[in-house]
C-alpha cells in the first residue's frame, strides 16, 4: 500500500466534514445544543458559553463514510469502527443529558465508565476471534511481552486510558483536532509499514475527518466537538495502536495526551493529600492560559510538541 492510496480515504473525509459543518452547525444551534462553560475557569472562556457543541457527530459520520469506502469490509475494520462509533455513543449520551436534561455533570462516572467498559470488551471479543497477537513490543529494546489472557484486560485499560487522556485535551479551539490529526498521521505511517490497510485507510480519514472539522473549530470556534468527538477519537486512537502492534508507542506519538491526564492526576493527588495545587487549573493547557499565554500560543505550542512527540514516535519504531 502506497502513500497515495490513503490521500483518496483523507480526501474524502475532509471534504464529508466540510459539507457537513454548515449543514449541521445551524441544526444544532437551533436545537439549542450549546456548550456550557465552567465558571471556575479562564474568563475569556465564558463568552463561548451557548456555542453549539455535539459536533463530533461531523467527525464520526466523515470517519465512517470514508473508512466504509475505500477500506475492505473485514474484521479489523469492524474493530476500528466499534472502537470509534461505541466510545463516540457514549460521549454522544453524556452530551445529550447535559444539554437536554441541563444536567452539568451527563452520565454519572460510574454509567460513563460501564458503556466505555462494554465497548472495549466488545473489542476484545472481536481480538479474540481474528487471533490477534498478545504480546506487545518494548520501546527502547528489541524485544516483545508475551502476555497471553492479561493482553485482553491491558487492551481494556488502554482503551479507558487512551479515551479519557484525549477528553481532556479537549478544552480549547481547535487543540485536540490538530493533535489528535498529527497522532492518527503517525498511526497511518505505522499502518503502511505493518501491512495493516485498513488501519492505514481509518486513521486516514480521521485525519481528513477532524482537518475538516478544525475549519469551523479553529479560534473562534464555531462549533465544540463535545465528548461524541474527543470520546470517538480516543476509542478510535487507541484501536489504531492495537491492530498495527503499537500500543506502547501511543505514550510517545499521544505524549501531549498523556500530559494532559497526568495534569489532572497530579492535580487532584496533590490536593487530596497536601491540600494544595500544583498547578493553577488542571488539564494543564489552562495553567498555561492562566499564566497569561494567549489560547492561540497555548495550541500552537501543544500541537508543535505533538508533532516532536509524534515524529520520535516514527523514529523509535522505524529503530526498534
Amino acid at each position: 500500500m502506497g502513500f497515495y492510496e490513503i490521500l483518496f480515504p483523507l480526501g474524502v473525509a475532509f471534504l464529508l466534514a466540510l459539507l457537513a459543518g454548515p449543514l449541521l452547525i445551524p441544526f444544532l444551534r437551533r436545537l439549542k445544543f450549546g456548550q456550557q462553560i465552567r465558571t471556575d475557569g479562564p474568563q475569556g472562556h465564558l463568552k463561548k458559553a451557548g456555542t453549539p457543541t455535539m459536533g463530533g457527530v461531523i467527525i464520526l459520520l466523515a470517519l465512517s463514510l470514508a473508512s466504509l469506502k475505500f477500506a475492505e469490509k473485514n474484521s479489523e475494520l469492524v474493530i476500528l469502527l466499534i472502537a470509534a462509533l461505541g466510545y463516540g455513543l457514549v460521549g454522544f449520551l453524556d452530551d445529550y443529558i447535559k444539554i437536554v436534561f441541563k444536567r452539568s455533570l451527563g452520565l454519572t462516572a460510574k454509567q460513563k465508565l460501564l458503556g466505555q467498559l462494554v465497548v472495549s470488551a466488545v473489542v476484545c471479543y472481536f481480538l479474540f476471534r481474528i487471533d490477534h497477537p498478545t504480546d506487545i513490543s518494548i520501546p527502547f529494546v528489541d524485544s516483545t511481552l508475551p502476555l497471553g489472557w492479561v493482553y485482553y484486560p491491558f487492551v481494556v485499560f488502554m482503551m479507558l486510558g487512551v479515551s479519557n487522556a484525549v477528553n481532556f485535551t479537549d478544552g480549547l479551539d481547535g487543540l485536540l483536532s490538530g493533535t489528535s490529526a498529527i497522532a492518527f498521521g503517525a498511526y497511518v505511517v505505522i499502518a503502511i509499514k505493518v501491512h495493516s490497510p485498513e488501519t492505514a485507510i481509518f486513521s486516514a480519514a480521521m485525519v481528513g475527518a477532524v482537518l475538516g472539522f478544525l475549519v469551523y473549530n479553529a479560534h473562534p470556534a464555531k462549533v465544540f466537538m463535545g465528548d461524541t468527538g474527543s470520546l470517538g477519537i480516543g476509542g478510535g486512537l487507541a484501536a489504531a495502536a492495537i491492530l498495527t502492534k503499537a500500543e506502547m508507542l501511543i505514550i510517545i506519538i499521544g505524549g501531549v495526551f498523556v500530559i494532559e491526564i497526568l495534569s489532572v492526576i497530579i492535580q487532584v493527588v496533590s490536593f487530596k493529600t497536601r491540600g494544595k495545587r500544583v498547578f493553577k487549573m488542571s488539564p494543564i493547557h489552562h495553567h498555561y492560559e492562566l499564566v497569561g499565554w494567549s489560547e492561540w500560543r497555548v495550541v500552537i505550542t501543544f500541537w508543535a510538541a505533538g508533532l516532536v512527540l509524534a515524529g520520535v514516535g516514527l523514529y523509535l519504531n522505524e529503530v526498534f
